[in-house]
């Protein structure tokens, strides 16, 4: 088995060695192509290797937004949050990551919000997610919509949609990775409007 990713770069893993020799071989018959060895860093993510796992770490990424903001030199504030609180997307410096291994018993939860008509000019909202695999932050988003929501729980809606989509890719992901999730994911919305509208969506109307 072999598993072949191409975006500008290529990430080849394979089932065996000999396969992956076999494969490199007639990939550089065919193109131009360079050799870099084990996997170490891919589209702004970091990727150390631990035994039987692999961590994959956002930190280059978010140093380089945090410099391309002119904030790299900005002195740090600690912040307070509810303990309570299960959703944290950056915590004190910007090490996270997530950790590969066995998470077949794993469930996907999602956090989704929208604030209504928050731009001054365009009264567009922003929908804002982030999608979670067990402790570990899997996937964000903070999205300006593309058109103009007439109420707060239309916005709303349009954001659980939205995650909802993401949720599925991630799915499709891994059934075909084959390490399918056995628990359902729930998606976690603060507007009890858009969670009715959500679990009754005959009552939706069109937008």
């Amino acid at each position: 088995m072999a598993y072949l990713l191409i975006y500008v770069d290529i990430i080849l893993t394979t089932s065996h060695d000999t396969l992956r020799a076999t494969l490199i071989r007639l990939l550089a018959a065919e193109f131009d192509m360079k050799d870099l060895g084990p996997l170490s860093h891919f589209l702004g993510i970091n990727v150390t290797r631990k035994h039987n796992t692999m961590f994959l770490s956002h930190q280059s990424y978010a140093l380089e937004i945090i410099d391309r903001a002119g904030m790299s030199s900005c002195k740090s504030v600690a912040t307070l949050v509810d303990k309570n609180l299960n959703l944290v997307l950056l915590q004190g410096t910007p090490s996270f990551g997530l950790s590969l291994g066995t998470f077949s018993d794993l469930s996907l939860r999602a956090y989704a919000d929208a604030d209504w008509a928050g731009c001054p000019d365009t009264r567009r909202s922003t929908s804002g997610y982030c999608v979670y695999l067990g402790s570990n932050l899997l996937s964000w988003s903070s999205k300006r919509q593309a058109v103009v929501s007439r109420s707060r729980v239309k916005a709303e809606y349009r954001g659980v949609a939205n995650v909802v989509a993401e949720l599925c890719s991630i799915w499709n992901l891994l059934l075909e990775l084959r390490r399918p999730l056995r628990k359902a994911s729930v998606v976690y919305c603060g507007n009890i409007s858009a969670v009715y509208l959500s679990g009754n969506p005959v009552h939706v109307t069109p937008f």
